[in-house]
C-alpha cells in the first residue's frame, strides 16, 4: 500500500496558493512520518478543496468556509494514524 497523499486544490484567482501552502506545511508538520506527499492542486474560481486519497474532507462552498485547522488535522489522523495524540491541537468534547 502507498503511503497517504493529500491534495490541496485552491482557487489561484483568489490568492489563495498562500493559505494552501501554509495548510500544506502544517500537514506535513505534523504528519511527516505517515504522509507521502501534499499536492497543491490549481483549481477553478472560488475552489478551496482538501483530499485524502481522493477522499473529500473539506470543501470551502460545501463546508461554508475554509477548512479549520484542528478539525482537519483530526480527520487525517483518524483516518492514517488512528489512536494518535495531536497534542495541543487536539480538541476535546
Amino acid at each position: 500500500m502507498s503511503a497517504p497523499r493529500v491534495v490541496i486544490e485552491y482557487c489561484p484567482r483568489c490568492r489563495w496558493l498562500l493559505r494552501a501552502g501554509w495548510l500544506a506545511q502544517e500537514l506535513l508538520t505534523t504528519f511527516e512520518a505517515e504522509l507521502g506527499e501534499v499536492a497543491l492542486r490549481p483549481a477553478d474560481s472560488g475552489v478551496f478543496r482538501v483530499l485524502l486519497n481522493d477522499e473529500l474532507l473539506a470543501d470551502r462552498k460545501r463546508d461554508g468556509g475554509f477548512p479549520d485547522l484542528p478539525l482537519l488535522k483530526q480527520a487525517i489522523r483518524d483516518r492514517i494514524a488512528p489512536g494518535r495524540d495531536l497534542g495541543h491541537s487536539e480538541r476535546k468534547p
